[in-house]
């Protein structure tokens, strides 16, 4: 499979998800007619696959609208309007000028963050590899100097997906070690910098500020630095991602959402529920243990993958 394909690494994340839920979803519309009951089994569907009770409601009541304007009966017909209705709520509106910023920002600078064990340092690495994949340069940012291990781990990292890695010594100074990698990548041409950080718990004040220190300084070395935040959130640990998500964005304002490990979950829904509570585009999904084990994250991709048989 090629990192590059987009529609199989999407279906490869989302395998559990559909056979454990929503291929339940896209059966309760192969009757003719759909009775007032489907609507009630649709809920709890949704709701067990951790779409949440909030958005499961403005799903529903989306689609029984678009249906009683339409005039619509069929099963076949209604699937396809909740699809539609799926594919609006995860296309969070990530504002147009992004694309042309960070293409004209050299390097991009992405600052990952995340709570412990949440798989960050590991996306960092099928970060890296696509972006050297696409023929970038590289550099990555050893900003977690707390972690013991954390350091050489990224190193390890590096030379597996061929990414240079700035660190210091254990227990320095975060800052410093991003402003040494941003030095660096301007130096040596880098076009990326990822910045590896501490993982740590969402509700830590001391470790939060921490990060907005650490955004300080990139911004002192571009003042539209960094260009990139993202959240690493476990996909396992379902609506618990969403307090994270709103601890972390008040903190260092999220840009966008990498959803590691979704392949080790059939709770697949709260894809819908990060888009609809937060308003935070997913960028990237996890969907496997290897490096190349990742897709950029499409929303009518996604929501054909999960409802395919």
């Amino acid at each position: 499979m090629s990192l590059f394909d987009l529609a199989g690494r999407t279906a490869q994340g989302v395998k559990l998800s559909r056979e454990a839920w929503f291929s339940r979803v896209a059966r309760l519309f192969d009757r003719v007619s759909v009775g007032e009951e489907v609507w009630g089994e649709l809920e709890e569907l949704l709701i067990l696959a951790d779409v949440g009770v909030a958005t499961t409601t403005k799903l529903i009541e989306k689609v029984k609208q678009q249906v009683n304007v339409g005039k619509l009966a069929e099963g076949s017909q209604i699937r396809s309007v909740l699809k539609s209705e799926m594919v609006k709520l995860l296309k969070v509106n990530t504002g147009e000028s992004r694309a042309s910023e960070l293409s004209n920002s050299v390097p991009q600078v992405i600052l990952v963050v995340g709570v412990n064990g949440s798989g960050k340092t590991t996306s960092i690495a099928k970060l890296a590899y696509s972006f050297v994949g696409g023929d970038k340069r590289v550099i990555l940012a050893a900003a977690d100097t707390f972690r013991a291990g954390a350091i050489d781990q990224l190193k390890w990292w590096g030379k597996e997906v061929g990414a240079e890695v700035i660190a210091h010594q254990p227990g320095g100074d975060p800052g410093a070690v991003v402003f040494d990698a941003l030095q660096a990548a301007r130096t040596r041409h880098a076009q990326v910098v990822i910045i590896d950080t501490a993982g740590r718990l969402h509700t830590k004040f001391n470790l939060m500020e921490e990060l907005k220190k650490i955004k300080r300084v990139a911004a002192k070395c571009d003042a539209a630095a960094p260009h990139r935040v993202l959240l690493v959130i476990d996909a396992v640990t379902g609506q618990n991602g969403l307090a994270q998500a709103k601890y972390f964005t008040e903190a260092v304002g999220i840009t966008g959402i990498f959803l590691a490990k979704l392949d080790g979950t059939a709770k697949g829904g709260i894809v819908l529920a990060i888009c609809d509570e937060l308003g935070i585009p997913i960028d990237y999904i996890g969907s496997g243990e290897k490096v190349e084990d990742m897709a950029v994250f499409d929303a009518e991709t996604f929501v054909e993958a999960i409802f395919s048989c």
